[in-house]
């Protein structure tokens, strides 16, 4: 079955970046709303960043202007591209995604990375 891999995660200072990557293994049709979310320790998990299979974006207001959602041209592998980051910022991050497969609808079923931990220190 199709599977999400993350990677990327890390520790930084306050102000830092990272990237954070999201690959899709397996069999599958064609990706859709590609996701990102995080949770800290005790929070419920909140959405960060989507991009659409028609290539539009949408931002969680904590985060435009910062962070930045994209995907690579084999559109097996999508991204979240975050600068200036802050204490606030740390948490769990998940990427997750609508995928097309041989044993799905049309509109996909909906897949989770393991999830990678951000730090910022402060």
């Amino acid at each position: 079955q199709v599977q999400l891999v993350q990677s990327g995660g890390g520790l930084v200072q306050t102000g830092g970046s990272l990237r954070l990557s999201c690959e899709a293994s397996g069999t599958f049709f064609s990706i859709k709303a590609r996701t990102w979310y995080r949770q800290a320790p005790g929070n419920q998990r909140e959405f960060v960043a989507a991009l659409s299979s028609g290539g539009g974006t949408n931002y969680a207001d904590s985060v435009k202007g910062r962070f930045s959602i994209s995907r690579d041209s084999a559109k097996d592998t999508f991204y979240l591209q975050m600068d200036s980051l802050k204490p606030e910022d740390t948490a769990v991050y998940y990427c997750s995604a609508q995928i097309v497969t041989i044993g799905s609808t049309s509109a996909g079923l909906q897949y989770w990375g393991q999830g990678t931990q951000v730090t910022v220190s402060s």
